[in-house]
């Protein structure tokens, strides 16, 4: 079993492990249909991400990291800000949190589509 961990939340994969009671045979049969059941998953995301999204490109990657990187400056820049006070009111904190969410999903999303391009979802088309 292995896993990913990203800011938010920690995705476990895992892996077919045959059944000690299946005999051989059987076991190649499940294989196939876990294998068949992965390739229908991979066909409906690749059809699904490249009629919404076309590609990626460079472009398109550094625009997303460029909003990751401001979300993430006004985030921090809001808090201290708020450091400097000599409370932090509630309001405050609700700006912060809000703040903070937006860079991390900005960074979610760039994630995800990095890994849109590794599985070979999405085609990545060069410049020129």
């Amino acid at each position: 079993m292995s896993f990913t961990m990203t800011s938010t939340v920690r995705k476990v994969r895992e892996h077919f492990e045959p059944e000690a009671n299946l005999d051989p045979q059987e076991q190649r049969a499940l294989r196939g249909h876990l294998e068949q059941i992965d390739y229908a998953a991979f066909a409906a995301n690749k059809e699904v991400l490249a009629k919404t999204l076309g590609h990626a490109d460079l472009a398109r990657f550094q625009r997303l990291a460029l909003a990751a990187a401001n979300a993430r400056a006004c985030w921090v820049a809001a808090a201290i800000a708020h450091s400097q006070k000599p409370s932090v009111s509630p309001q405050d904190v609700a700006q912060l949190s809000l703040l903070r969410t937006t860079y991390e999903e900005l960074t979610e999303a760039y994630d995800a589509l990095r890994r849109m391009v590794e599985r070979g979802y999405l085609p990545v088309k060069s410049k020129g």
